[in-house]
């Protein structure tokens, strides 16, 4: 039997490609744009753990799945996650608080969905990057209702998604005291990319998806049951009275007012 080790990546059209580009780099790129040129809207580093996941997760799975390696999505995922911060650097973001907080978790993050996208290419060959297609909209609409409208929805979906560990992570990192805050993400996070990497190497047998599965639901438990501290962040929403909101923990909740953070230090 021939071994998967040395099976060819499926060939990919540029459509795939287009999307990578489309998915991971343009519209993050764009959400930060209209959010530093829009007047009474969020800080970007308020703002940037949902915007930086999403297109990390973008380009690390979608990247991935259309090349058919695990280190395309996340080479390609680390390039376009400090492009983004130089981005938001240039739009005004203040210097990185903890920049080894932030590598960290962009390195987890991009090999977690890289690993999803690599086993989609395995499972379904090119039809792969449709899947990861898919997986990262509807992951990404989440993250966006969730940030655009704290509290709307429940904390236990919101627990299940790994985009949404990855923004809790990287929002930790930008306005929080670090990512060892928000250690129940990032073990969730690597804990998966474990998963799922076996999964992959153990195809076409199906019994390690039981493994991938229940790995999924116990990281997701332990995301729920021990949330990442509330971080300092404002509402995108533009309103005349205040610009704060109180959301719940997994959406990096529970904000001072902008008045208090610029008497002081942020704890």
């Amino acid at each position: 039997m021939k071994s998967t080790s040395h099976t060819q990546p499926p060939a990919s059209p540029v459509w795939a490609w287009l999307t990578v580009a489309l998915a991971g780099i343009a519209a993050p790129a764009l959400a930060m744009l209209l959010l530093a040129n829009t007047p009474g809207s969020a800080p970007l580093a308020f703002v940037g753990g949902p915007i930086l996941a999403v297109g990390l997760m973008g380009v690390g799975m979608i990247a991935a799945a259309a090349g058919g390696r695990l280190w395309v999505g996340v080479v390609l995922a680390l390039l376009t996650g400090a492009g983004l911060i130089l981005l938001a650097r240039a739009l005004g973001m203040p210097a990185l608080p903890h920049p080894l907080s932030i590598a960290l978790a962009f390195v987890i993050a991009s090999l977690s969905f890289a690993a999803r996208g690599a086993l989609f290419a395995r499972s379904a060959l090119d039809k792969g990057w449709w899947i990861a297609v898919f997986v990262v909209a509807g992951e990404a609409s989440v993250v966006a209702t969730a940030l655009a409208q704290p509290g709307m929805l429940p904390d236990w979906l919101l627990a299940l998604l790994p985009a949404q560990w990855a923004s809790v992570a990287i929002q930790t990192a930008l306005t929080g005291t670090g990512t060892r805050a928000a250690s129940s993400a990032l073990i969730a996070l690597a804990g998966t990319a474990a998963a799922t990497l076996l999964v992959a190497r153990l195809l076409p047998r199906r019994w390690p998806y039981l493994v991938m599965f229940t790995a999924w639901l116990g990281f997701s438990a332990l995301v729920y049951h021990q949330p990442a501290p509330a971080t300092p962040r404002a509402d995108i929403q533009p309103s005349a009275n205040t610009m704060l909101r109180t959301p719940s923990p997994l959406a990096t909740s529970s904000t001072p007012t902008l008045s208090t953070l610029a008497s002081g230090p942020l704890t």
